[in-house]
């Protein structure tokens, strides 16, 4: 079984970012349309809208840092923070063929690491009520809830 002891975090290039943003776009959309109560395309098109305006200079949008996390030379997931004015992680994902080995853990350890030396104290982060294991993951990490949405279905 591969472990997570290996994984470095090194910045993505152009293409690498320009396929980590259309992923990160479906992916998003795939999580909203839920939570924001949305059809498939209009939570299509407000993903492309939120990350334009995250992102109005891609991957060069000041404070923003994108990550391949690799074990060796295979990638294996991303991470993706902001860090101006204090950390935020807008996105942390494991490849599915990865998952279970202790990677997601991995890469918060590295991103904590990385925000400690950038001078910060404080991480923040949103994770979406349906995704459990990254709710376990992030509680087990030391994660605590600090506002809460919640929606009854009538």
């Amino acid at each position: 079984m591969t472990t997570a002891s290996a994984l470095t975090l090194n910045p993505l290039t152009d293409a690498e970012f320009e396929v980590f943003l259309a992923h990160s776009i479906t992916s998003f959309a795939a999580s909203i349309g839920p939570a924001r109560d949305l059809t498939p395309e209009d939570a299509a098109r407000a993903a492309k809208e939120d990350f334009a305006r995250i992102l109005p200079d891609g991957r060069r949008t000041a404070g923003h840092l994108f990550w391949a996390a690799q074990d060796g030379s295979a990638t294996i997931g991303h991470l993706w923070i902001n860090t101006d004015p204090k950390p935020f992680v807008f996105g942390v994902e494991v490849d599915e063929q990865h998952r279970g080995k202790g990677y997601g853990r991995a890469i918060m350890l590295a991103c904590e690491d990385e925000c400690r030396r950038l001078g910060h104290r404080t991480i923040d982060l949103n994770v979406f009520g349906l995704n459990t294991t990254a709710i376990n993951l992030y509680t087990s990490l030391g994660y605590t809830v600090t506002s809460q949405q919640m929606r009854k279905i009538l």
